[in-house]
C-alpha cells in the first residue's frame, strides 16, 4: 500500500496548482450559454453561489481543464443540455475532475445540471432549501434500521414488503404481488424524500421485479408512467423535492434522447439529485456503495459527499490493490485492455482480475445529476462508528470510535453487489498542504488536500480509539 511518502509527494504539485482558489465554478458550453433559457440556469446558480466563476468550452468539455486547475474549486457544476449530457459527457467530467492535481482522486465535488428542457434544469438550479431525508421508499431491500421511516418492496420475493414507522422497528408484511401502484403511490403521495431502485432497466423503463414477473415504470417525453402486469397504464407525478439512487439499475443514468428515464425522473417526479449508471452494470461498486455511505451512515454526508466518498474508495482500491491501472484509458462501456491482476495487497484481500476489470468498468460511468453544493442529508441516526475531526491551528486529528463492538466496521446490509468494508472517509472543511503525519501510520491513511481516507480496519478492537494525527497548513 502507499505510504506517507507518497502523500507528501502529492502536495509538491498541489501547492502551486491551488494558489488561486474558488469555491464554486460553473462549466457550460459557450454556445449553450448564449441561449437565453440556459443562460437563466447559470444566472440562478450565480445568485445562489455568490462567488461562482463561469468557465466555457466549445468542442469538448476537456477544454475547461486548465481553468479548473487554476481555480481548483470545491464545487464544479456542469450545466448541459440533454443532448450534451450523454454517457461520453459523464465520462469526460469524471476524467477532467481527476486531473486538477497529481493524485489519482477526484479533486472537486461535481454535479451535472440538465433537464428535459431548460425550465426543468432551472428548477434544479433554483432549489435552495436543504433536504432532510426523513422517509425512504425503495424497490429493493435497504437498511431501514438506519432510516427514520420508510418502506421497501422486495424485487426478489413476490409480495414481500418491509416498512418502518418513525420511532418503531421495521416490520415485514404481505404486500401486493404487483407493486407498480404501491411504488407509484410512495412517490405521488409526496412523502418520499429518497427513492432507491435496482433490477433490470433500460434508458426507457424500469422492470420492477428481478426474480418474478411484476410491472414496469416507463418514460416518454419527460413523463413517467406505470404499467401493471395486466396492462393498465397510468401517469406518475410527484412535486416534492427528493433524491434518487438507481444503485443497481443498468442504463438508468444514460440520457440518450428525450425519452430517457433520467429526464422523466427530474422533470415529473421532483428529483433534484440523482445517481445512476450510464452503461450496463455488472460489477456494482460505483452504485451500491452509495448505500454504504449515504443511507448507512445517516447524517454524516450530503448525497454529493457520499457519491464522492464512494468514488474515492473506488480509486483507492484501484490504486493500492492493482499496479499501474488506476489511470488506464478505456472507452466507456468496453472491457479494459490492460492486465487487471491484483498485486500482493489486493490478493491478501481476496481480489482477482475480475475485480480490477469491474472497478475500471465502474470508474467513469456513474452519473451524478444535480447541484453538488445542494444539501440533501439523511435524518441523523446513531451510527456504527463515530468519526470526529479536531483542528487546532495546524494540528489535525481524526478520531474514530467504534459503537457496535467487534461489528463496528462490518457491513450493515448485504443486499446488492460489492457491499461493505468501505474505507472511512473524512472530508476536510478546507484545502490543506505541506502534510506531515504524526500518528496513525499503522492504519495506512491517505491524506490529500481535501479529504482523509482510512482503509477499513475490518478486525475491530472495540476498546480502541483509532486516531490519525498530522500537521498541515491551510491553502490560502
Amino acid at each position: 500500500m502507499k505510504t506517507v511518502a507518497y502523500i507528501s509527494l502529492l502536495f509538491a504539485f498541489a501547492l502551486g496548482s491551488a494558489a488561486v482558489a474558488s469555491d464554486y465554478t460553473i462549466v457550460i458550453n459557450r454556445e449553450t450559454h448564449q441561449d437565453a433559457p440556459w443562460q437563466r440556469v447559470v444566472e440562478a446558480l450565480r445568485q445562489r453561489h455568490a462567488d461562482a466563476d463561469v468557465v466555457f468550452w466549445d468542442q469538448d468539455v476537456q477544454e475547461c481543464l486548465e481553468a479548473l486547475r487554476s481555480q481548483h474549486p470545491r464545487y464544479s457544476c456542469f450545466v448541459a443540455t440533454p443532448q450534451q449530457a450523454n454517457r461520453d459527457f459523464v465520462a469526460a467530467v469524471h476524467q477532467v475532475t481527476r486531473q486538477l492535481d497529481s493524485d489519482p482522486y477526484t479533486d472537486t465535488q461535481w454535479g451535472i445540471i440538465t433537464g428535459f428542457d431548460a425550465a426543468g434544469a432551472l428548477r434544479t438550479a433554483q432549489q435552495n432549501e436543504p433536504l432532510t431525508v426523513s422517509h425512504v421508499a425503495a424497490g429493493t431491500e435497504i437498511a431501514l434500521e438506519m432510516c427514520s421511516s420508510g418502506v421497501w418492496f422486495d424485487e426478489l420475493v413476490k409480495s414481500k414488503t418491509v416498512s418502518k414507522a418513525k420511532g418503531d422497528a421495521a416490520r415485514q408484511q404481505q404486500g401486493p404481488a404487483d407493486t407498480t401502484h404501491a411504488l407509484a403511490k410512495s412517490l405521488s403521495d409526496n412523502t418520499a424524500d429518497l427513492f432507491v431502485t435496482s433490477g433490470h432497466a433500460t434508458q426507457r423503463d424500469w422492470q420492477i421485479g428481478f426474480r418474478y414477473r411484476n410491472g414496469t415504470f416507463r418514460s416518454k417525453a419527460g413523463k413517467m408512467f406505470g404499467v401493471t402486469t395486466d396492462g393498465e397504464r397510468f401517469e406518475i407525478q410527484s412535486d416534492n423535492p427528493k433524491v434518487y439512487l438507481a444503485v443497481g439499475n443498468c442504463l438508468m443514468g444514460d440520457i440518450d434522447g428525450p425519452d430517457a428515464m433520467a429526464l422523466a425522473w427530474m422533470n415529473q417526479l421532483g428529483v433534484r439529485q440523482m445517481v445512476g449508471y450510464t452503461v450496463v452494470t455488472w460489477y456494482g461498486y460505483g452504485g451500491w456503495g452509495l448505500l454504504d455511505y449515504f443511507v448507512e451512515q445517516p447524517g454524516r454526508y450530503t448525497l454529493a459527499e457520499a457519491f464522492h466518498a464512494n468514488h474515492h474508495a473506488l480509486i483507492h482500491r484501484l490504486d493500492t490493490c492493482f499496479d499501474d491501472i488506476v489511470d488506464a484509458e478505456l472507452q466507456v462501456g468496453t472491457r479494459p485492455a490492460v492486465s487487471t491482476t491484483p498485486n500482493s495487497h489486493g490478493k491478501s484481500l481476496g481480489l482477482t482480475a475480475h475485480d480490477g476489470a469491474g472497478l475500471l468498468w465502474d470508474r467513469d460511468v456513474v452519473a451524478f445529476y444535480g447541484d453538488p453544493a445542494w444539501q440533501a442529508q439523511m435524518e441523523e441516526q446513531p451510527k456504527a462508528y463515530d468519526q470526529k475531526l479536531l483542528i487546532n491551528g495546524n494540528h489535525y486529528t481524526l478520531v474514530i470510535t467504534p459503537n457496535r463492538g467487534e461489528d463496528s466496521f462490518k457491513l450493515i446490509n448485504t443486499n446488492g453487489a460489492q457491499r461493505g468494508w468501505r474505507p472511512i472517509v473524512e472530508l476536510l472543511p478546507h484545502r490543506i498542504q505541506q502534510i506531515q503525519l504524526i500518528d496513525g501510520d499503522e492504519l495506512t491513511p491517505v491524506i490529500t488536500d481535501d479529504f482523509i481516507l482510512v482503509p477499513n480496519p475490518r478486525d475491530c478492537d472495540p476498546n480502541r480509539e483509532y486516531r490519525v494525527e498530522f500537521t498541515a497548513t491551510r491553502v490560502p
